[in-house]
């Protein structure tokens, strides 16, 4: 069936711009996809004369720049002409909504234009929707929609525990783990018996080697490491370019468990740890290989200091070089202080944020699962393969939840 068959469509048209406001008069005002979330548009503006409003529970779909994604709006609101709200008549909204899911790719290929793509009334009128009895349409889209709440579950969970990490870091590097007094140093509030170092003071700092077009032909092609391998905390091998290394540059630019690598650019310092032995992989010069020189430093409590200094402070920032693309040169880098705990504090320290960084890994794996399961779900459901009473529902509860 076409859409215009089992649904009605409100194509959105801009509202005078005057009656625009961020401070929560008037209705939500939605332009487009930029104001989409997971399931439910969030407000951002809103819209005190309202030209098209859609109901709660209305299907927003943006019909241009992108063509085809689409949320539930979770309350009335105004739409403007980036989006269409549609409301089944005869036919399950819930499922209508996963079902325009699982056809984004073919109405975004419908999309017209030079400049940016954008689909019309009757384009979107002519989207077919399986002609599938509506009680068995409530089941697929009750099966769907378990799944999707455990997602945005999962997605919830991340970002709270994203936020507490990023609290404690805050905490434990401003006041320890002890309880004990502060003192205002270079860097800004620590406990009183913390030192205050320069890097270079623990870490011998190496630079990468210079890639050009002459060491990129000829034998001993090594493979190495660039900035786009280094997230914070991991190193991702999986795509790695090859150059020339030398003998003596071998040695020279070899990694050894427990190394750091901080990136000169891009996101100046984002920093990982390199965990391996024994791989013969090196790095170029837009990294810098920091090894400790000293006993009295724990590695990854370099990591977890460089991640609070670059994400929650400007100190890396400001003490970046002044150029057109931001980058922190070996010598800046070697210059930074760090607040420099006994051993055991840096342990418990180090300790409290590895666990909640493995519970951060196993809740996205977690969310991979299930977007695994929803996108096979989906597919299946939606094209017949598998028929809504062939599924082990309370299995799939039990994955989900």
């Amino acid at each position: 069936m076409r859409l215009v068959d089992v649904a009605k469509l409100n194509m959105g048209q801009s509202p005078p711009s005057a009656s625009y406001n961020d401070i929560g008069e008037g209705l939500p005002f939605y332009q487009g996809k930029t104001d989409f979330g997971f399931i439910y548009p969030v407000p951002r503006k809103y819209c005190n004369e309202p030209s098209k409003i859609a109901d709660k529970g209305d299907i927003l779909i943006s019909v241009r720049a992108p063509v085809g994604p689409v949320n539930i709006a979770n309350d009335k609101c105004c739409i403007g002409r980036g989006l269409a709200a549609i409301k089944a008549s005869k036919a399950d909204q819930l499922f209508l909504y996963f079902n325009l899911i699982y056809q984004e790719s073919f109405i975004e290929s419908q999309g017209t234009g030079s400049t940016f793509k954008a689909i019309n009334k009757s384009q979107l009128e002519n989207v077919l929707i399986p002609n599938i009895p509506i009680p068995e349409q409530r089941k697929i889209a009750h099966v769907l929609s378990t799944v999707q709440k455990a997602i945005e579950q999962q997605d919830n969970l991340i970002r709270t525990t994203t936020e507490l990490k990023k609290a404690l870091m805050q905490k434990l590097f401003t006041e320890g783990t002890r309880g004990e007094s502060q003192k205002e140093t270079e860097i800004g509030l620590v406990p009183e018996s913390w030192e205050v170092v320069k890097i270079n003071e623990i870490f011998d700092i190496q630079q990468g080697k210079q890639v050009s077009k002459s060491n990129r032909v000829g034998n001993n092609q090594k493979p190495f490491l660039r900035t786009i391998n280094i997230s914070w905390g991991e190193i991702d091998l999986t795509e790695l370019d090859e150059m020339h290394f030398s003998t003596d540059e071998e040695t020279k630019f070899t990694l050894i468990k427990e190394d750091l690598l901080v990136c000169e650019g891009g996101d100046v310092g984002r920093t990982a740890i390199w965990d391996y032995c024994n791989k013969e992989i090196y790095y170029q010069n837009h990294l810098h290989r920091l090894r400790a020189i000293t006993n009295n430093i724990i590695p990854r409590y370099l990591l977890y200091w460089m991640m609070y200094i670059v994400q929650e402070t400007s100190y890396v920032k400001d003490a970046g070089n002044r150029t057109t693309i931001p980058n922190i040169s070996k010598s800046r880098l070697g210059n930074l202080y760090m607040a420099l705990p006994n051993i055991q504090i840096q342990k418990e320290i180090t300790e409290t944020l590895v666990g909640l960084d493995r519970k951060i890994i196993f809740q996205n794996k977690k969310k991979q699962t299930l977007n695994a399961l929803f996108k096979t779900l989906l597919h299946e459901l939606m094209t017949g393969q598998r028929r809504v009473h062939e599924l082990e529902f309370e299995d799939i509860q039990l994955k989900t939840l």
